[in-house]
């Protein structure tokens, strides 16, 4: 059987509530998710022994083969599919790492695709959801990768959600931000409720009163992470400050920050500038759907 392939798309928080502090510290959050034209490459030879290769731009950072979620999806996978077929992943990384962007994840959840897609599963077999579960919290989101409502600690996700394709450019500056410190320097205590404003129960469906909806609704990380990483300040003033940014907000745990813009001319006018400023960032504008 010939090589399946996939794309891994980044996973872009345009709010993030974190809405309680459970008892058991993990954190239930409410968060409108949409997915990136930026994306990492994976691709299966079937049958070969399970194993793992990655290749590209940020290999290097994405830590130890043997401890990429690629291997443990594959892994929970072949637990919930007794027998299942399995085979030789390639990983070309695209996307930054530890960079509040579901890289991992949304690779996780790509090998989970193409494992159905050799056994012959259909994209709603519970099995897959159970085994995007067992892998991590941001996998089951990223299964069937378009924008909708992500609540609980990633587990519970609205339909998918008919929102305008976004416009917008998607930067890093390349410093690493675990989130486990940043949920730290949130300091929310077990039991602890996060009181904040929520989305409208009917989102719009045009883009600028969509926008409007969204600047209302924070990303509750995002202070703790400019505490941690403080270069995230930099990333948010420099996009602030272009005049094609309509909104601009860190996604996830840090440090990639987005800007929204009316279309991808001014995308891609923006992304020039600010790369043409900072040489060193990862820019890339893009389609967040």
């Amino acid at each position: 059987m010939e090589t399946l392939r996939t794309r891994a798309p980044a996973k872009i928080n345009l709010t993030l509530r974190i809405v309680r502090r459970r008892t058991d510290g993990f954190h239930d959050l409410a968060s409108l998710v949409a997915f990136s034209g930026a994306a990492d490459l994976l691709s299966l030879s079937p049958d070969a022994t399970l194993s793992l290769a990655v290749k590209g731009r940020t290999a290097a950072a994405a830590g130890p083969d043997a401890d990429n979620l690629v291997l443990r999806a594959a892994r929970a996978f072949a637990a919930e599919v007794p027998g299942a077929r399995l085979g030789a992943f390639l990983l070309e990384k695209r996307l930054p790492v530890a960079a509040g962007l579901g890289g991992g994840s949304s690779d996780a959840a790509a090998a989970l695709r193409l494992l159905a897609r050799l056994n012959g599963l259909a994209n709603d077999d519970p099995r897959l959801f159970a085994a995007a579960r067992a892998t991590g919290s941001d996998v089951p989101v990223c299964l069937d990768p378009r924008a909708r409502l992500m609540e609980g600690v990633g587990d519970l996700l609205s339909p998918p959600l008919a929102l305008p394709p976004l416009a917008a450019v998607l930067v890093n500056c390349g410093v690493a931000v675990p989130t486990a410190s940043v949920f730290r320097q949130l300091g929310l205590a077990p039991g602890a409720v996060f009181e904040g404003p929520a989305l409208p129960a009917v989102l719009p469906g045009d883009r600028g009163p969509l926008i409007a909806a969204i600047a209302a609704v924070p990303n509750d990380l995002e202070p703790p992470a400019v505490a941690v990483a403080p270069q995230i300040a930099q990333v948010i003033d420099t996009l602030s400050a272009q005049p094609e940014a309509r909104l601009v907000r860190m996604s996830g745990s840090g440090a990639t920050v987005f800007a929204l813009t009316d279309d991808c001319r001014a995308a891609a006018a923006l992304a020039r500038r600010v790369l043409a400023q900072e040489p060193g960032w990862w820019v890339k504008s893009t389609i967040l759907r």
